[in-house]
């Protein structure tokens, strides 16, 4: 339970704090959002917790007005303690299938014990708890807001049998799938309400984005973004999807209308398309880091994201097109890479769509390593060193598919022609790493010339967000 007085917060109503904690009234036995519009209880009546998952431990129901599922991630759910915060890392980005304690235990390097201990102590419940929560919390979410049938919601959320999964629902809710979901008549595309904590730019984030469109596979409008991705199941297959997110500001948020051959992957997915916009960051704590290291307020960026590529392999294809070369001519040899290498597919979009046109639109997926490693890539004009290069990266991924080493992109190191740009720059728009500072970028010195007394230790550990920054300036 949270020590902190949240009172102002409360009756603020300001979306700031969203997500940040939430608010359980005890006459009720209901929990909501800060934002939630319902007339504020009396400050005797209410308890505050830091995490959806510690009231619904503590016997509370989610509020059917404000949907404490939709609010954007805490940055206390990431709790203060290195083991835990991996071990949230692989519950949100993994999802909820074939995980149970000894495998995460496992994986940690811990006893089942220890974690279950550092769980009760930096979150408030346990580690079963906390992941049964997070299933019925986003099968909440897909309930109300998409049109998948009650089977296939148990089964996106890690729950093999149905039955098991209206038990689990009804025992923490107090109400059944049944009686959550509204009437629908189709069946896709999926669509979802992703919250963030405002402020959230836009303009930013969509013009670097636009800079370097990959025109066949990512889709731009005035507020919207949209791309195909591919999703690598545990046995190496991979399934196909798209997405579209239109800009809410309004609703500090985004619409997301997701297609994906296989709904068991849906969470996952989800999360991805998060960290896409990089909806959890904390903008207040980033751009105090900066003011820290001296960068004058004219030049904060407010509400500043990283715009993350999808997965880390498009992100080391970006960074090596991008050796010593203009932004523009990677992209296009990146478009050229597409075009020649990706899988395609003729779909017919729905009259509604936002371009107002019905005719049938081509989808083409960004290549996978199998089919980068399976070139010669003759088709680029580079030189042969730098298309060694690409095919070093694509067989590293197909030698170690399936292991995890595929994604450590430290290991990209002992590969001929990658350096430490190429890594850093992976790591940035891969992982969206928060603490990346390209110092050794062109573009990063010519802005340092600009302000030479910025002290950049001093923004750690957001030092992504400065390079961004500094990027901006030019």
């Amino acid at each position: 339970m949270v020590q902190i007085d949240y009172q102002q917060a409360r009756l603020s109503r300001d979306a700031r704090f969203d997500g940040v904690f939430f608010t359980a009234v005890k006459t009720t036995g209901i929990f909501c959002r800060p934002v939630c519009p319902a007339t504020p209880p009396k400050e005797e009546n209410v308890e505050y917790f830091e995490t959806a998952s510690e009231a619904l431990v503590s016997g509370y129901r989610p509020c059917l007005r404000c949907r404490p599922e939709s609010a954007p991630f805490s940055p206390a759910w990431f709790g203060t303690a290195t083991t835990v915060k991996r071990a949230l890392n692989i519950i949100h980005n993994e999802g909820f299938h074939d995980l149970n304690l000894t495998t995460l235990a496992e994986r940690l390097g811990i006893t089942d014990r220890y974690l279950r201990k550092l769980f009760e102590q930096q979150l408030g419940v346990s580690p079963k708890a906390y992941i049964q929560h997070q299933q019925i919390l986003f099968a909440k979410a897909l309930l109300h807001q998409t049109h998948l049938p009650i089977q296939d919601v148990a089964f996106s959320c890690g729950f093999n049998n149905v039955r098991r999964f209206n038990d689990a629902f009804k025992r923490i809710t107090t109400k059944t799938p049944t009686e959550i979901k509204k009437l629908h008549t189709a069946d896709v595309p999926i669509r979802l309400q992703l919250n963030y904590q405002p402020p959230f730019n836009w303009q930013h984030w969509r013009s670097f984005c636009e800079y370097r469109q990959i025109n066949t596979v990512e889709t731009l409008g005035q507020s919207s973004y949209g791309r195909t991705f591919t999703w690598q199941q545990p046995d190496g297959q991979y399934v196909k999807g798209w997405f579209n997110a239109v800009h809410r500001p309004d609703k500090h948020g985004f619409n997301v209308s997701i297609e994906l051959d296989n709904p068991k992957y849906l969470y996952q997915v989800s999360q991805r398309i998060r960290e896409i916009f990089d909806l959890d960051a904390n903008v207040a704590l980033i751009e105090q880091s900066l003011r820290s290291a001296g960068l004058p307020d004219h030049h904060i960026i407010s509400g500043l994201r990283i715009p993350k590529c999808w997965d880390a392999f498009e992100a080391g294809i970006r960074a090596i097109f991008g050796q010593q070369v203009s932004v523009k001519a990677a992209t296009n040899l990146l478009n050229t890479l597409v075009e020649q290498l990706g899988d395609r597919k003729w779909v017919a979009l729905p009259a509604n769509h936002i371009n107002n046109d019905d005719k049938p639109h081509e989808r083409i997926w960004f290549p996978t390593p199998e089919q980068v490693a399976k070139s010669d890539l003759a088709f680029l004009k580079i030189p042969g060193a730098r298309k060694q290069t690409i095919l070093n990266l694509a067989n590293h991924f197909v030698a170690t598919k399936g292991t995890g080493a595929e994604n450590d992109i430290d290991q990209w190191l002992a590969l001929k022609g990658i350096g430490p740009w190429t890594v850093e720059y992976a790591k940035l728009r891969g992982e969206g790493h928060p603490d990346i500072w390209l110092d050794t970028d062109l573009g990063i010195k010519k802005a340092l010339d600009i302000f030479p007394s910025i002290n950049v230790e001093h923004a750690k550990p957001w030092r992504s967000y400065m390079t961004f920054t500094m990027w901006g300036m030019l």
